[in-house]
């Protein structure tokens, strides 16, 4: 879903369905802001009009309709048809973001074949199972594994060396 009120809006939409629908999730990021003169560290939505919403859709379309700053996010080339990630990628991308202290988050453009590495199994620890591709980066002590919702973000999230199996 999208949520069109401003970036500094007192009541986001993550927030606001909160209490509404069964689950509400959008990427958090660490950021500096500066209240009342002092910088403090505060979680922000990483893109703040993107939402994942899980419900049944009637009982999400009222709400849409009730809250006008609230959008459904539409696949390209269809008349109105809601875009849907599929369950397990969303749990297993909410779960892999919820065991990380500092996922850093992509856009689909973003990702570049120089910063794919190889391709591992996580064995034991909070991922055990996930498998994917390592982020390549230049001079870095921590490794970093690559979980994607297809075409539309991805995250790099810490793992430890010894749970990594090169496949």
């Amino acid at each position: 879903m999208r949520d069109l009120t401003r970036t500094n809006a007192k009541m986001p939409a993550y927030k606001m369905l909160e209490g509404m629908v069964s689950k509400v999730f959008t990427p958090m990021t660490w950021k500096v802001v500066k209240v009342k003169g002092k910088g403090e560290r505060v979680q922000v939505p990483f893109m703040h009009d993107l939402l994942f919403v899980y419900d049944r859709r009637k009982n999400i379309d009222p709400i849409v309709e009730r809250i006008g700053t609230l959008q459904y996010r539409y696949l390209r080339g269809t008349y109105r048809v809601p875009m849907t990630v599929r369950e397990a990628d969303m749990n297993r991308f909410m779960q892999a973001v919820e065991m990380s202290d500092d996922p850093k988050y992509y856009s689909p453009n973003e990702i570049t074949p120089a910063m794919v590495g190889r391709s591992v199994r996580i064995i034991g620890g909070p991922l055990d199972g996930y498998e994917g591709r390592l982020q390549k980066l230049q001079g870095s002590r921590t490794k970093r594994l690559l979980v994607e919702l297809p075409g539309l973000i991805t995250a790099a999230v810490e793992v430890q060396p010894e749970f990594i199996q090169i496949l």
